[in-house]
């Protein structure tokens, strides 16, 4: 025999609400006593969160001045090919008028040569 006594109907609806009421004060008697361990687990997640955005804002960082320095190596090598690049224009700007130079001298040279033999037939 489950239920020796006959319970009525208002003494079950008394048994469910004592219950639930047990069931209540049992959850907020622990919540209270968990209150200390979770507000510490609280503020460990609050420090490892502070503590992994510390890490992704210095990887920023790490990587923003890494885009500079080869930003900037860029630019210097840039600089430098163009700084190579007027450097040979000049150097061959600088030959070609020596050999126009040169030339004028060969082709001035030719010319009083054959002046100075002109000038010895006739004489």
């Amino acid at each position: 025999m489950k239920n020796a006594r006959n319970n009525e109907l208002a003494d079950r609806r008394m048994a469910s609400a004592d219950a639930k009421t047990a069931l209540l004060s049992a959850y907020r008697s622990a919540k209270t006593a968990a209150e200390p361990t979770s507000l510490a687990r609280q503020g460990e997640r609050i420090a490892v969160a502070a503590a992994r955005e510390e890490r992704r804002l210095e990887r920023e960082r790490v990587k923003l001045a890494e885009s500079e320095r080869l930003v900037t190596e860029a630019a210097e090598q840039l600089e430098a090919v163009a700084a190579k690049a007027r450097a040979e224009t000049e150097a061959r700007e600088k030959n070609r008028i020596a050999h126009v130079i040169e030339d004028e001298a060969a082709r001035k040279a030719e010319r009083d040569r054959r002046y100075a033999n002109r000038k010895a037939r006739q004489a």
